[in-house]
């Protein structure tokens, strides 16, 4: 309910109104947030319809049962699949994997960037020469000439 597009969809709906969705996850992210909104809805009158459950009216004992155990099984596979991705991550930063996009410009080419900048060269002009942002002009100037502990970007 917390989504503008989802709260400006529910304050359309009125009573005998039939909200379909594809599945489950399409509503909610998690198992009580859909047990709430369907809740919710049907205090208003609104049957949730869900596809991948035969269509079914949620609101139903059966279907509410089914509801809930599927929900649980998809937030269950969420937060999984975070406890997987992350410890990828910390194994790849372990063993010294450079992780995001690769940079545009090497060392040099930022030191050269910045000793340009400084003898007056605009930032637009440095972008095109370069082929790359302006913004990573301007990141390759802080980075390079602020204090390593105050390095935020």
């Amino acid at each position: 309910m917390q989504r503008p597009a989802f709260r400006h969809l529910v304050d359309r709906l009125e009573a005998d109104d039939v909200l379909v969705v594809t599945k489950l996850d399409r509503l909610s992210r998690n198992a009580m947030d859909v047990w709430s909104t369907v809740d919710a809805l049907a205090a208003i009158g609104v049957r949730v319809h869900c596809l991948a459950l035969s269509g079914g009216d949620l609101t139903s004992s059966p279907r509410r049962m089914t509801m809930q155990v599927i929900a649980s099984v998809a937030e269950f596979e969420r937060d999984l699949l975070v406890e997987h991705t992350l410890a990828g991550l910390i194994r790849a930063r372990s063993t010294g994997k450079a992780l995001g996009r690769p940079t545009s410009l090497n060392e040099e080419q930022k030191r050269q960037i910045v000793a340009r900048l400084d003898a007056g060269s605009s930032v637009s002009a440095l972008a095109r020469e370069y082929q790359t942002s302006r913004q990573t002009i301007i990141r390759a100037r802080f980075r390079l000439t602020s204090h390593p502990n105050e390095r935020t970007l």
